[in-house]
């Protein structure tokens, strides 16, 4: 067989000819599709659309505690919490069509981590919201990053009050929701002169400007007002402070590991409930697992849920939880107010129709759900949720005995402006 090499050689110039100019008009297009894309900063899509609203069948929803460092002990679990409340509503079909899609963050038990942290859920990841923070110190480092990329945060934990973000839901308790309570049920039922022991940080030591204010006004006085930092362990001096003051009570605001040091020194030097009790405002059942029911037994603690809270709300979250995570695991008032701050933003983004921001603050307002501590209202004016206040007594078992409730949720006053002596404090009028 013969081959016509010329009509051969014709037809490769023509195929190559046609390949070039295919490649030089991709090129083109894929250099226009690029130059187009980064035209607009990254920066900017999260504050102008108020993080979106994701793509696909999928949204991405922020979580950040601190998985590791001394608030471990207690942030841990509100994580857990978090994600069961996310794929319970993924697993009933999502919210507006979409499944949540959780990017998990630690804080590292370090408010610079937690800035950090949530400016890349915000701006990298386009988180439409963010589940996260303990400490009053990481969510002060949170808020102004929040604020200026106009992202939504759902705080779970109870703290100082005096604050208030367009950004910021609160769904634990401010003060008037559970410092001031437990302070006017002290005086009314364990005496009058108080021993004030806190970690070093904003919120114990604003807490406390709250109690010497209440106490100066409700016929209380403190005998010593002592701090720590976060961790510390050795509480020797603290404790020589406790006997030779010799307080009705001691209220205790310190936070993480450092609660373990604490009550088992108090204990090794002979001081039982009986003696003086202690009031706490950061123990909870999670807490009392880690240091163990025998170090506090007989104290007490002031909280808006506890594990026996008898709702049935409740006995479905508990047996939830302990299903995912072990009969052994203990539900608690952050890891509840976690959970439900999940249920809560969804309803407000099914109630608004939109991932978006300003419409989902605007149908929060005045939105009421019944969570497992019971009813809980959104305070449109402070973005705080309505509460009922509960002190509890440590069994033996690890379990609160509830020994006082207010009977019904309380409206949160950030600013304590019910209080006569509320200006005192927050320095408004």
């Amino acid at each position: 067989m013969r081959f016509n090499t010329k009509k051969g050689a014709e037809h490769d110039m023509k195929r190559k000819k046609l390949m070039s100019a295919w490649l030089l008009t991709a090129a083109f297009a894929w250099a226009v599709a690029g130059c187009a894309g980064s035209s607009t900063p990254a920066s900017n899509s999260a504050s102008e659309s108020g993080t979106g609203g994701g793509s696909g069948d999928t949204v991405p929803v922020g979580v950040l505690h601190s998985l590791t460092g001394t608030m471990s002990i207690s942030e841990t679990s509100v994580k857990d919490a978090t994600m069961l409340a996310i794929e319970e509503i993924n697993a009933a079909g999502g919210v507006l069509g979409k499944k949540l899609k959780p990017i998990v963050e630690d804080g590292a038990s370090d408010p610079q981590m937690f800035a950090e942290k949530i400016r890349k859920l915000l701006q990298n990841d386009k988180a439409v919201v963010v589940f996260g923070g303990w400490t009053s110190a990481s969510r002060k480092a949170m808020l102004p990053v929040v604020e200026q990329n106009n992202g939504l945060l759902f705080y779970p934990v109870q703290y100082e009050g005096l604050e208030t973000s367009p950004n910021i839901f609160y769904t634990g308790a401010t003060t008037n929701q559970q410092i001031i309570p437990a302070v006017t049920w002290l005086l009314q039922n364990k005496g009058k002169s108080f021993f004030l022991l806190g970690s070093d940080y904003v919120f114990p030591r604003t807490a406390n400007k709250i109690i010497k204010a209440q106490l100066k006004a409700e016929g209380g006085t403190v005998v010593a007002e002592e701090y720590v930092a976060l961790g510390h362990t050795d509480f020797s001096t603290m404790i020589s402070k406790i006997k030779s003051t010799r307080p009705s009570v001691i209220f205790n605001t310190l936070n993480g590991d450092s609660n373990v040091a604490f009550f088992k020194q108090l204990k090794d030097a002979g001081i039982t409930a009986a003696d003086i009790p202690v009031m706490s405002v950061s123990i909870a059942e999670e807490e009392i697992r880690g240091i163990g029911a025998s170090l506090l037994e007989g104290h007490y603690a002031a909280w808006n849920y506890f594990q026996t809270t008898d709702t049935p709300e409740n006995k479905k979250f508990v047996a939830a939880y302990k299903a995912k995570y072990g009969q052994d695991r203990v539900t608690a008032d952050p890891i509840e107010a976690g959970y439900f701050g999940v249920y809560l933003w969804a309803e407000a983004v099914k109630k608004a129709g939109s991932f978006d921001v300003a419409k989902v603050k605007e149908a929060a307002k005045s939105l009421t759900i019944q969570a497992p501590e019971g009813k809980v209202t959104v305070d449109g004016e402070t973005q705080h949720v309505y509460k009922t206040v509960r002190i509890g007594q440590v069994q033996a078992d690890g379990m609160f005995k509830e020994v006082w409730n207010s009977g019904e949720p309380v409206k949160p006053d950030p600013w304590l402006k019910s209080y006569p002596w509320g200006a005192e404090v927050s320095g408004q009028k």
